[in-house]
């Protein structure tokens, strides 16, 4: 892929973050014909600024019953539906970038899984660019979200969420 491209749409409101959240979802695990289930996505943006409310949305969204945790104190929870893992990191309290090299986790880092990674700026370029990037920043009442797409994979979720505009009409004679 060449240079990534992006996206920024408004989110007004909680539920507009759980709505993109249920769009990318049967794109990550399996439902969309023709998509090969897992991925990663990075979510990076202040305290409060909607990453976990979006992961838990799309955890939800793909399936995954009971509570979602929050993986800030344990560094990392992980799912299973059917047979489909998803990995939800959060590397908030790493003070040293090898940290999460250190407990291991690169293993987790699979095609076949998905993987969501909170505040991956803490691993200072040591994780490789993900499928899609989602900034999130306070904008008036809501959050802006910017979506990246590093990879084919991540281009593909980019087009799926926000299809091109259809070709205008032909004039009437």
């Amino acid at each position: 892929m060449s240079a990534p491209s992006s996206l920024t749409v408004h989110l007004p409101d909680e539920h507009a973050t759980e709505n993109l959240a249920r769009q990318l979802a049967p794109l990550l695990d399996g439902r969309t014909a023709g998509v090969p289930a897992g991925g990663r996505i990075h979510l990076s943006g202040e305290l409060g600024a909607g990453k976990t409310a979006f992961t838990r949305a799309l955890l939800r969204e793909c399936g995954i019953k009971g509570r979602i945790k929050s993986p800030s104190y344990a560094l990392l929870e992980s799912y299973k539906v059917f047979n489909l893992y998803f990995y939800h990191f959060d590397f908030y309290r790493f003070s040293d970038p090898r940290e999460w090299l250190d407990a291991g986790f690169r293993d987790l880092l699979r095609d076949d899984a998905v993987v969501l990674i909170e505040w991956p700026e803490k691993a200072e370029g040591l994780l490789s660019p993900p499928d899609l990037q989602i900034s999130l920043a306070y904008a008036d009442q809501g959050r802006d979200a910017t979506l990246t797409a590093y990879t084919a994979r991540g281009q593909l979720w980019l087009n799926a969420i926000v299809p091109n505009p259809a070709p205008p009409s032909p004039a009437a004679p």
